[in-house]
């Protein structure tokens, strides 16, 4: 029998799963490449975000071929990226928080709510998606050696590593069934330079 180093990260990813009541969980390297990759799979075109939030949501956008709108929106915990069912949920970690049919980004690090050295993690209920995107953030690759694999798309580097793993599902066994969402302030992203072509708009209030 093969020795899998990887059966850690899908221990991981189970754990994650049924502590936010989603069906299924997908272990990446941090949030920003969640982001990313979820944009990348509903081929996204117009985006709506909060002005204030961390620089790299919308340059992860940008990079999956989007566009920007910004919206003058206070939010605490998580927002839409409207109008895709994907949302920024790097300020909430806590028990049964998954919306149903939607591809949820997680982030893990020292000043979020589960405080891994650097994580990020896809919360879905959709199989499909979830295959699609175990491949696609792993380069391609399915759950065999890729000496053993057909690659049929191009896929990124962006998945956690066993060690990353083992200390994440070692701190699951600690956490609390609530948390409160963590807090940050931001600073508009309108003002600086690589944003100037995107427009501020509406301040429609979001109900999570």
């Amino acid at each position: 029998m093969k020795h899998n180093p990887y059966k850690i990260v899908q221990m991981f990813e189970e754990e994650v799963a049924e502590y936010t009541g989603s069906k299924y969980a997908v272990a990446l390297d941090n949030c920003t490449d969640a982001l990313f990759l979820s944009c990348i799979y509903h081929q996204v075109k117009k985006v709506t975000i909060p002005k204030r939030t961390y620089l790299s949501v919308p340059q992860a956008i940008i990079s999956a071929g989007g566009m920007i709108d910004f919206e003058d929106l206070e939010w605490s915990g998580i927002y839409q990226l409207k109008p895709y069912p994907i949302y920024d949920s790097a300020r909430r970690f806590t028990s049964n928080m998954y919306i149903p049919n939607t591809l949820m980004c997680l982030s893990f690090h020292p000043k979020k709510t589960f405080k891994m050295r650097k994580g990020g993690m896809i919360l879905t209920d959709d199989f499909e998606a979830y295959q699609w995107l175990k491949r696609a953030g792993h380069e391609g690759r399915g759950q065999v050696p890729y000496r053993e694999d057909d690659i049929t798309f191009v896929g990124w580097n962006m998945y956690m590593t066993p060690p990353e793993a083992a200390d994440g599902l070692w701190l699951m066994q600690g956490i609390p069934q609530d948390n409160e969402d963590s807090e940050e302030e931001y600073p508009d992203l309108t003002k600086f330079t690589l944003f100037k072509n995107y427009v501020t708009h509406n301040d429609t209030p979001l109900s999570v």
